[in-house]
């Protein structure tokens, strides 16, 4: 076909119609050429008639016709103007191949299909077709699905608090235990030069693994003759023989056991007792060693002892002290150990030697109770949590009705720990939510929470409270009377301690089982002629 005959938009010869008449020699008898090139006027005419059509159904109008200069082969057929997508490639590349088809001089591929061959669904289109070709997905990118952030619920022995998972460097529980491991191996060491054994092994065996109590209190634990005027002992007309630091034996006679009471407390001595006609109760001066209320945080009676208390504190203290600050939980711990051994010394047995930190641990064990309080709807199961904490919490205090143990000590850090845990913890998570409140535990020592907060108090007092809601306020006043009624406690057994010496009939059976006489150990027995002291173990 001539290249003028495409450009005058002259109709195609039907590819598929193939005449009867042809011939070897390249000219067709009916089709208007013969053999040398010239038209057969006379073989047309045999064919004047229309040929039958091979089609049932007439062939549709392409618009679109090839170029007699361009191949189905081409480069070229996608326009380079437009924006190509899956769906577009595919719509062109079905267009050609059925241009290609219609090419074809194959008529049974004709016969095949009496439809549009753009109508053949050779392959699932739409947008949920399968792209199997990797250049078809060139340059197609998906948008990534941002998944909304949800907090995970919180577990048993995590804290959930709103702000409780800043990692801080747990500095007082770090150093805490530097100092009691120390002070440990000091108390084996000065037991070991004092009785030529690094344990307490006579007159008897010291159960926790440790040094004897005389070595214990000539140390610092709490020994309330060291501390103030004692029944018994100020108001005694004979001569009372103390059991020396360095005593293995329980005979009378022995020069180990006539030490005075100042040998025996250490650190410069105390006022001895007058020991005559004249002596009394009120004596002046008074033994004043007030320091045992803060000294025994740091001894231990034992291996075992030492053992317990600094596993709960490395894992339960570490945590806590992470989430809420080193200024903050140290308030709690040494509050909660000097609280205790004040209740201790006003209710437990006078002759107990008391020492540990379990006093400072259960004010931690507090906190934890208190964070589980606050984040309760936050929780995977609270009441299987709550349940779990009770169970920790009345094993320890069974264990503290043991002989010689001080319970007290225990039960004054864990309402110390809960008291002073309301005002130094944040508000519950709902509360918080509900006044729009979820800054993290900043320093106490910073001017600022985060950007936006409002300042801390210790920077500007007045504008700390200022824009604060009405459920703010309530629950600082909750805080303000925690504060004000462990305080005022606090007060009264101190004054009770050194002033008024009242005691509890009943309150002993909070530290004992009133079987086999366990009331009566850690008692200061005083006979005629000597003092002695039973079972001076006190272990917390």
């Amino acid at each position: 076909m001539a290249a003028n005959d495409y450009y005058n938009q002259k109709p195609l010869p039907d590819p598929t119609y193939q005449p009867t008449g042809y011939s070897g020699g390249g000219g067709y008898s009916g089709g208007g050429y013969s053999g040398g090139g010239q038209p057969a006027s006379s073989a047309y005419s045999t064919y004047s008639a229309p040929p039958p059509s091979y089609r049932t159904q007439p062939t549709p109008v392409n618009n679109h016709r090839p170029s007699p200069f361009e191949t189905p082969f081409d480069d070229h057929v996608y326009p380079a103007s437009t924006h190509q997508t899956p769906s577009s490639s595919q719509n062109k590349l079905s267009q050609q191949d059925s241009d290609y088809q219609r090419l074809s001089r194959v008529p049974s591929e004709d016969m095949a299909y009496q439809g549009r061959t753009d109508d053949i669904p050779l392959e699932p289109q739409g947008p949920n077709r399968p792209i199997k070709d990797a250049e078809m997905q060139d340059h197609v990118y998906e948008a990534p699905q941002r998944k909304k952030s949800r907090k995970p619920r919180v577990r048993f022995g995590e804290l959930g608090m709103l702000g409780s998972n800043q990692k801080r460097i747990p500095w007082v529980v770090y150093i805490f235990t530097i100092i009691q491991v120390a002070v440990f191996i000091g108390e084996i060491v000065k037991n070991s030069i004092a009785t030529g054994s690094p344990i307490m092994t006579q007159p008897q065996f010291n159960p926790m693994i440790g040094p004897s109590p005389y070595i214990l209190i000539n140390m610092g634990a709490r020994f309330v003759p060291c501390m103030h005027n004692t029944k018994g002992v100020q108001d005694s007309t004979i001569v009372i023989h103390w059991p020396c630091p360095n005593t293995t034996t329980l005979d009378p006679n022995s020069p180990s056991q006539h030490c005075t009471l100042s040998e025996l407390c250490g650190f410069g001595g105390v006022p001895e007792p007058f020991y005559n006609s004249t002596a009394t109760a009120d004596q002046k001066p008074e033994p004043n060693q007030w320091f045992r209320f803060i000294i025994p945080m740091f001894l231990h009676a034992g291996l075992i002892h030492i053992g317990f208390n600094l596993l709960l504190q490395l894992t339960m203290g570490r945590d806590m002290e992470k989430s809420i600050g080193s200024v903050r939980f140290f308030l709690v711990y040494i509050s909660s150990g000097i609280f205790g051994f004040v209740m201790g010394g006003n209710f437990a047995a006078t002759g107990i030697s008391s020492t540990g930190a379990s006093g400072s641990l259960f004010g931690v064990i507090a906190l934890t109770l208190l964070d589980l309080l606050y984040s309760w709807k936050d929780r995977v199961n609270p009441i299987k949590d709550l349940l779990l904490i009770f169970l920790d919490i009345i094993i320890s205090f069974v264990l503290g009705l043991l002989p010689g143990l001080d319970n007290f000590s225990h039960i004054g850090g864990f309402l110390m720990g809960l008291a002073l845990g309301i005002c130094v913890l944040h508000s519950p998570n709902s509360l918080r939510r509900r006044i729009g409140e979820d800054t993290p535990y900043a320093q106490v020592n910073t001017g600022f929470a985060e950007s936006g907060t409002p300042p801390s108090f210790f920077k500007n007092p007045v504008g700390f409270f200022k824009g604060r809601k009405p459920l703010w306020w309530a629950w600082w006043l909750i805080r303000a009377g925690a504060l004000i009624l462990v305080f005022v406690v606090f007060i009264l057994l101190l004054n009770n301690f050194y002033i008024y010496h009242n005691t509890c009939d009943w309150c002993k059976y909070l530290s004992c089982l009133p079987v086999n006489n366990w009331c009566e150990t850690g008692n200061l027995q005083i006979t005629a002629n000597q003092s002695s002291k039973r079972d001076l173990f006190s272990k917390l």
